[in-house]
């Protein structure tokens, strides 16, 4: 009989595996699937930072920004020391005109990650905004 510890590994391969499904999903364009796979995910285990901040891209893809930025926050609230995760977070508020709100998470991943070479690039077109903080 599998211990509790055993039984808890087993189910975290599991959803690495489905989240590689999800992934493989999204990069062939079929996001219905991919939405469908995180989803389920996220109904067994809502902690799974990774399945929100992949559903939240999936959602972008989709068109879905009120929902993407939902997942994406939740995401970088699970795990806020995760440079990957508020850049798709920044990356996000940016591309919808939300620039306060990205260059302060860009400024974060900075925080995190001082040589995140997407986060320093996009800080360029953030120079003429005030401080923020």
């Amino acid at each position: 009989m599998e211990t509790f510890y055993e039984l808890v590994r087993g189910l975290m391969a599991d959803n690495e595996q489905r989240i590689a499904e999800a992934i493989n999903y999204k990069i062939e364009g079929s996001y219905d699937e991919a939405a469908a796979v995180l989803v389920s995910i996220i109904a067994e285990d809502d902690s799974n930072a990774e399945a929100h901040r992949q559903l939240g891209l999936v959602y972008g893809f989709q068109g879905m920004f009120d929902e993407s930025l939902e997942e994406l926050g939740k995401a970088v609230q699970m795990d806020d020391s995760r440079a990957d995760m508020l850049c798709d977070l920044a990356m996000t508020h940016a591309m919808l005109g939300m620039y306060e709100e990205a260059k302060t998470e860009f400024l974060k991943v900075l925080s995190l990650d001082p040589d995140n070479k997407t986060a320093k690039e996009q800080m360029v077109y953030f120079s003429d905004l005030a401080p923020t903080g």
